[in-house]
């Protein structure tokens, strides 16, 4: 699982921002199933960053951001991203040595048309 969270930092807060993140990368990358994270800047516009972490699945990406320190440090940093368009994505195709593979989605066919409570089939479609 990719989470991919852009954020608009000003030049006057880059340096708090940053330290910040250093800390989030550290608590994030030493839980279970975090494989890597990153802070990237914008070679085009300095005052835009974007937060990468990869995960084992989205299970490993939930339990990472449960520890209280995560949640203190973590979650409310997350929160502070562009929110305009989604930040979890899982991987469709990985490359590896030249060599392509198509991975198998965990989700559901239907997953965008259940409601909570009805995992077990809609009485009723939408």
């Amino acid at each position: 699982m990719l989470l991919v969270c852009r954020f608009t930092v000003p030049e006057a807060s880059a340096e708090a921002f940053t330290g910040r993140v250093d800390r989030a990368l550290a608590l994030l990358t030493a839980q279970p199933g975090c494989r890597r994270a990153q802070l990237s800047r914008s070679t085009d516009e300095a005052d835009r960053y974007v937060l990468t972490a990869e995960f084992d699945s989205v299970v490993a990406y939930r339990r990472a951001l449960s520890p209280f320190e995560v949640r203190e440090h973590v979650v409310p940093l997350l929160s502070e991203a562009i929110a305009d368009e989604p930040a979890a994505y899982e991987p469709l195709l990985v490359a590896d040595g030249g060599a392509v593979r198509r991975e198998t989605s965990l989700l559901a066919r239907d997953a965008g048309t259940v409601r909570l409570g009805e995992a077990a089939g809609p009485a009723t479609p939408r």
